[in-house]
This record gives C-alpha cells, structure tokens and sequence, in this order.
C-alpha cells in the first residue's frame, strides 16, 4: 500500500536511479505524432474486417462508443500526464495515489496492452503483404504467412516488422520520432485516399438494415474495437523525453484523440457504404481489395497495400516505444530486473529492455493467432484506463489545491463515466478472455510476490525514511 509521492517519482526520473537519463527532446508535435502512430490504422487497416460481421453496417456507431469510451480515460490522463511527467503511464499514476501493489497490477496490465498489442497489429501485416504479392499473381506459401494455430508454420511478415520496429527504436528517440512522422504522415494519406475512393462508390443501402445483429452486436464489435484506441496513451509515456512535458502531454493526448476517432468514423462510413456489410467477413484485407475492386487499377492497389504496411510498422514501432518506457519506469522502481532499465549513454535509450521486449513480441507474433491477441489486449487496456479515472478522483480528493496544467472537465462525472465505460466494455467481452485475464493476472501476481516485492526500492525505506521522504504522517 505504500504510495510514491509525486515530488519522489519527478526526482526518481530526474536520475533513473544511476542507470543513464533520457533525452528530453520532443515537442508537441512529436508528441501528437506518437500518439498518432500508436493509435491511428490499427482498428481500421487490421480490425475493421472482424468487426463489421459482428455490428453490421454500424460498425461506424462501435467505434463512436469505443472512441467516446477512450475519450472519457483521455482526458483523464491528460490531467494525470500534466501531474505527474514522467514515463510510466498509468502504471505512475497508480503508484503515486493507489500504492504500490495496484501499480504493479497495472503495469502489468499495460505489458497486456502494448506488448500483445505490437503482436497483434504485426500479425495483420501479413494479410496485407500477401494482399500486396496477389496483385503480382504471387503469395507467400501458408508455412510463412500464418503461425501454427493458423495452420501454417511462423508469421513471417510478422516478425519482419517487429524487427524492423526493434531496430528503429535501437537507433534513437529522435530517429524513431522522426521515422514515425513520415509513417504518420503515410497512412494519413492512404486513408484520406482511400475514402475519396470509396464514396466514389457510396450506396446508402449497404445501411440498411442498420442493425442486423441488434445492439449485442453493436456492443460487442465496439469492445472489439477499443484495440484501435489503445495507442492513445502512448505519449504518456515518453513524459521523461517531452521538452515541456506538463504543458505539451494534455494538449497532445487530447489533438491525437479527436483526430484519430474523426478518421476511424470516416473510414467505416466509407468502407460499408462502399460495399454491404456481409462481403466484409471474406476478406483479410477490406481496404486494399475495395480500392483494387473499384479502380480496377492493380498499381493502385498496390501502392495502398505498401503504404498499409508502412502504416502496420508505424503502430508497432511507437507501441513498443511505449511499453519499454513502462518497463523502464518499473525497473528504476525496482519490481523488475535493471537491464530494462538501463539506458545506453551513446544512444540515450535502453537498448538491452528493447531488444529484449523486441524479442518476444517477434516471437509472439510469429506464432500467435490475431483474434486472441487483439481482445486479450482489450480487457487489460480497459483496466488500465479504470484506474487512471481512479487516479484522478484520488488526487482531487488528497491533492485538491496542486497546480494542474489540465483539469476533467466535468468533474467527477467524467471520470466516474469514464470508468462505468470502461467496465461496460470489459464484461462484453468473451468469457474466454476473461480466463486468459484471471491466468495473465496470476502469473503478474506471482512475479510481483517472488520479486518485486523483494526488490522494490520503496518497499525497502524504513517505516521513518519513508514517513520523512514523502511526507506521510
């Protein structure tokens, strides 16, 4: 139960505990572009084909709701980021306000989100690499484009793009930032694109029936489709890279919100007025065949199917960011090993967590089917987010006068709204996901107890240094 207090965790980040600092080097454009690119193709590129045979033609209203359930955990952390600016995410949040036992639960969780999440979008490139080679009359043999439990052997492309993501974030924070913002910049254009393409083709009677699998259906495709929100957050965790981290993090949570959720609704109107809502359930990827069908022009499509694939690396590339700066935050705390903490003084980032946490995604991908990987990813994101609203309330209650360079709005009906959706979300889900949850949950618990209970440097404070350092009575 013991809590960081914000003062200790600034200061905590200001030294990594001796294990190398980072570069404080983004503004706030790169901090939209992080969140954009973690965020902004996933649902619509990889997911959408599993959605519309769930909603129907108003898959466009699931991701309304997703997008409104991620917009109420938004503005959370917005305020949350501009307090405590520092890498970590939610898992920063918790520990200053719920203690240290609840922040381990969500770090762990936030391990469920990016890591499976980076898998699960790698996993998508291969329908869209194969989508790319049919143009040309080819295909990658089964053995190489689906892992086993598919029928095939090791995701090739999958673990091609993780390792080309590895690699980038190896290099450095700029290079990535910079590398990500022309990907940014890409996948804005193929979508854009692809919409000018579709309305071309737009029949208001692919809408009706507009429910065909009732509100079950639409409720159930949205907690599907809060995957593609996940990405959000993931500028919160470069809080220790900003420039003017206090200022620039709410401003670039709230930017990459309004205008991812904007193109996602954009992109499904589009896509189902362009072809009616059953065709979707035979095709891995909608997008590229819709253009390739409608233009009739092979080099069309292939062009947007590359572009897709640069996109499907842009999500990987700032999802692992995120997560190895999580891992980062943890280690420094002393719940995991210091390696992932670690930061190389040549390239201002810690290689060995990245290669490590490269690594497994890689393999995960390789290997791992994307309908378990995407909704396993789900229910550990909407737990996280939960705690954030949490976190929000705790503080104005415990903190009410803090300086706050963002405030929820409507508070505390946002954030109690915030985590009624969340939890709405979560027990939509299937119940076998919940079983993967409970087990994820194990294993998290055992870890903690078998180690970072142990080495955790908070836990290790006298009951008088830590009443003296952070000012407890």
């Amino acid at each position: 139960m013991r809590r960081k207090s914000i003062a200790a965790m600034t200061r905590d980040a200001a030294d990594n505990a001796g294990m190398g600092q980072l570069k404080r080097t983004f503004g706030v454009f790169q901090l939209v572009m992080i969140s954009v690119g973690a965020t902004l193709g996933t649902g619509i590129l990889v997911i959408l084909g599993d959605a519309v045979p769930k909603a129907g033609p108003a898959t466009w209203i699931a991701f309304v709701i997703a997008g409104l359930t991620a917009l109420l955990s938004a503005v959370s952390y917005a305020e949350m980021a501009g307090m405590v600016p520092v890498s970590g995410s939610s898992y920063s949040y918790s520990y200053v306000t719920l203690g240290e036992g609840i922040a381990w639960i969500c770090g762990w969780c936030l391990v469920l989100e990016y890591a499976v999440s980076a898998a699960a979008v790698a996993v998508g490139a291969g329908a869209y690499v194969n989508q790319t080679l049919e143009i040309f009359g080819l295909s990658l043999p089964d053995y190489l484009s689906a892992g086993a439990a598919d029928g095939g052997l090791v995701n090739l492309p999958a673990l091609l793009v993780v390792v080309l993501a590895t690699f980038l974030l190896v290099r450095g924070a700029r290079e990535s930032a910079l590398a990500n913002t022309v990907m940014v910049m890409i996948k804005i254009a193929i979508l854009i694109f692809f919409v000018i393409v579709a309305f071309t083709a737009f029949d208001s009677g692919n809408f009706e029936p507009l429910l065909p699998m009732g509100i079950a259906g639409v409720s159930g495709a949205a907690s599907m489709v809060f995957f593609s929100y996940i990405g959000f957050d993931a500028a919160s965790t470069a809080g220790e890279e900003a420039k003017n981290p206090q200022r620039d993090l709410p401003r670039a949570i709230l930017i990459a919100m309004a205008l991812v959720t904007a193109i996602y609704v954009l992109v499904a109107v589009a896509a189902v007025g362009a072809r009616n809502w059953e065709w979707f359930g035979e095709s891995e990827a909608a997008l590229v065949q819709i253009v390739s069908e409608i233009t009739g022009r092979p080099w069309l499509a292939f062009f947007f199917a590359l572009a897709s694939v640069v996109a499907i690396v842009s999500v990987v590339l700032t999802v692992l960011y995120g997560q190895t700066r999580i891992l980062l935050s943890m280690a420094r705390d002393g719940l995991i090993p210091r390696f992932f903490g670690k930061v190389s003084a040549e390239t201002r980032t810690p290689v060995v967590g990245t290669l490590v946490t490269g690594s497994v995604v890689a393999v995960t991908a390789a290997l791992i089917p994307l309908g378990q990987l995407a909704e396993a990813t789900s229910i550990g994101t909407l737990f996280a987010f939960a705690l954030v609203g949490v976190s929000v309330m705790y503080l104005r209650r415990t903190q009410p006068d803090a300086p706050r360079t963002f405030r929820v709005p409507l508070y505390p009906v946002v954030p109690l709204l915030g985590i009624a959706a969340c939890l709405y979300l979560m027990f939509n889900l299937a119940g076998i996901t919940w079983v993967v949850f409970g087990i994820w949950m194990l294993i998290g618990a055992l870890i903690y107890l078998a180690y970072g209970r142990r080495h955790s440097r908070l836990g290790g404070l006298t009951e008088v240094d830590y009443k003296a350092e952070h000012r407890l009575k």
